[in-house]
């Protein structure tokens, strides 16, 4: 209230003193100003599901945020001179727009958005926007320029930026030294605990490191492109696309930054398209110039803003979506869980169906810790082994691989999924209770499949765990993952781009033994979807590379799938294990691998 109170103070004094052009001035950009806070602030109260819900509202808000900008540039002399606009409240206003767009991708899973965020981050880092908010002698601002750090951060990670994520910590880290010092806040230890969050996260993204000649580091995208799109002989069985995806990480070791875990992080990349402007820029460039997006779309040579490119999905021919529609949900409750999953089947904001249309299929990826029952419910089927762990609200230790008497409330068991299976339901569980999801009844007769992650892994791999799982690195960069479990953390580019090579001839191969083996036609009507396929075939690698590797022995150290992928025809054909043992010995790792007569 007295913030507020001191503000309008502020604004009385300052009208006193102008004309009547300049007051209207200064009026309409308080107005403005004032509206655009107001519709920001109302983004926190939207539901994130359901997208009719939210779309009109953005649209709203990105419409008075576009006026404001382009206002404030057009009037900047007067609102300088007269109002005394600061430069951290032009950017304090950039910053709003780049929240905007970051949370407009994270509804539309469109990349071109998280571009437009970081077009608007970037410039203000290198307009120096926030340079003079530590003069001010407000801690407030302070906590404002943190802030746009730590999600100028979170951007820049997700778009693999990773040399400039690099400077953005070293100057976060400056910031946060400044900022304790001169005021001695009690978020203090949050801060710090934010910034070694963000050091273990980027450490453990880089599992295995690519150098270039000159040995430093080259960050790879591993997002989909017509380069990494698997081929494959189409027929009319393959009818189904990819429209919605739920994807939830509940693993409480693993390394997390800004509600995203290391698997989440890697799931969320490999289930969207390189944008198409970005094919030529597979390697990080960062620190890029920055794109013109904030002179572009904001009145300097151009009119097109953020509410246009909105609008252009609304009208009568919206805009081709590139990837299908994406939940993230970190450490959620039971509820949750089945809300999102609800509206997930039923509203199908990717399309613009009001309900998953009939070739339309849903994704749902768990990465969780498991739930374990140590009595028997033959039964209760689907509820008798227990399943996957979910978040309480209540502060209750549960401790990993925990035996329960009774069902637990905070945990999600394959007979709460069977709802879901009236329509196409693709699920991938990464647990080390994930084999208990293999027994869903297909009752409605759609297509199920269920890909399984190990439940254990040997002794020597246990250890890295709390860096992401290694089934979901096999989902993601299935070569990363190899040379990961052959020891091999360090690889140049030249030979990673030839052992990149063995991969692709994989996959074409096992894509072809695929759709002539004889196989579940659920794995058929899948099989046409790009996204889908390229998860089923880099299980396959990861299930025969798994299969060979002498640490790997027990069938508990390898994958499952539901229903089962044929041996003979598939998972054990000599073309398949001939190309894994010919990239072992072309990375010179041969020992790690069985020979041919000793594969059971």
């Amino acid at each position: 209230m007295s913030s507020a109170v001191s503000n309008r103070e502020r604004e009385m004094v300052v009208m006193a003193g102008l004309d009547d052009h300049e007051k209207k001035i200064v009026i309409e950009f308080c107005h403005l100003l004032e509206k655009s806070k107001q519709l920001f602030n109302g983004l926190r109260d939207l539901p994130q599901y359901g997208h009719k819900q939210w779309q009109a509202y953005f649209g709203r808000t990105f419409d008075i945020y576009t006026k404001l900008w382009k206002f404030q540039q057009q009037h900047r002399q007067i609102l300088d001179t007269k109002y005394g606009l600061k430069r951290w409240q032009i950017g304090e206003i950039a910053s709003k727009i780049g929240q905007l767009y970051y949370h407009y991708y994270l509804r539309t899973s469109e990349t071109n958005y998280l571009n437009e965020a970081y077009s608007f981050y970037a410039a203000i880092r290198g307009r120096a926007y926030y340079s003079r908010a530590s003069k001010e002698d407000r801690s407030d601002l302070m906590v404002k320029k943190l802030r746009y750090y730590a999600r100028f951060i979170v951007v820049c990670l997700l778009l693999k930026k990773m040399k400039l994520v690099r400077d953005l910590v070293m100057e976060l880290d400056k910031q946060i030294i400044d900022y304790t010092s001169t005021y001695e806040p009690d978020d203090q230890l949050e801060w710090s605990l934010v910034l070694e969050e963000i050091k273990s996260f980027i450490k453990a993204d880089g599992v295995v490191s690519v150098l270039h000649a000159d040995s430093n580091t080259i960050v790879l995208s591993h997002r989909l492109s017509p380069l990494t799109t698997p081929p494959v002989e189409k027929s009319p069985i393959m009818n189904l696309t990819l429209q919605e995806i739920l994807i939830i990480g509940n693993c409480n070791d693993q390394v997390k930054f800004s509600e995203l875990t290391m698997d989440m992080f890697r799931m969320v990349q490999t289930l969207e398209r390189e944008p198409q402007d970005e094919y030529n820029h597979i390697y990080d460039a960062s620190p890029a110039p920055v794109r013109a997006s904030i002179e572009k779309n904001y009145g300097i040579g151009g009119s097109k803003g953020p509410y246009q490119l909105v609008c252009q999905e609304n009208g009568d021919r919206p805009m081709k979506r590139e990837n299908p529609h994406k939940y993230l949900l970190y450490k959620p409750t039971f509820s949750q869980i089945m809300v999102f999953l609800s509206s997930a089947f039923q509203d199908s904001a990717s399309a613009g169906f009001k309900e998953l249309p009939p070739n339309g299929a849903l994704l749902l990826y768990i990465s969780a810790d498991g739930c374990f029952s140590s009595v028997k419910h033959p039964e209760d089927m689907g509820y008798d082994l227990g399943g996957v762990m979910t978040n309480s609200k209540k502060e209750v230790d549960h401790p990993n691989k925990k035996a329960i008497q009774l069902k637990d409330m905070h945990c999600l068991y394959p007979g709460d999924l069977y709802p879901f299976t009236r329509k196409p339901l693709f699920v991938i569980v990464d647990s080390d209770n994930s084999f208990v999801f293999q027994h869903i009844p297909r009752y409605f007769g759609q297509p199920l499949v269920v890909l399984m992650s190990p439940q254990d892994l040997p002794p020597a791999f246990q250890d890295h765990q709390h860096n992401g799982s290694l089934f979901t690195l096999f989902l993601h960069s299935p070569l990363t993952a190899f040379c990961f479990i052959c020891n091999i953390l360090n690889i140049p580019i030249h030979l990673w781009e030839r052992c990149q090579s063995y991969i692709d001839r994989f996959v074409t191969e096992a894509s072809r033994l695929f759709t002539r083996c004889r196989i579940d036609s659920a794995y058929l009507q899948f099989f046409g979807d790009d996204f889908l396929r390229l998860l089923l075939l880099r299980y396959i690698f990861c299930d025969v590379v798994l299969h060979l590797h002498r640490s790997f022995k027990g069938r508990q150290l390898r994958p499952r799938s539901q229903p089962p992928l044929p041996d003979g025809d598939l998972l054990d054909h000599p073309a398949l294990h001939h190309l894994v043992l010919d990239l072992a010995s072309h990375l010179e790792v041969r020992s790690h691998f069985v020979e041919s007569d000793e594969v059971d």
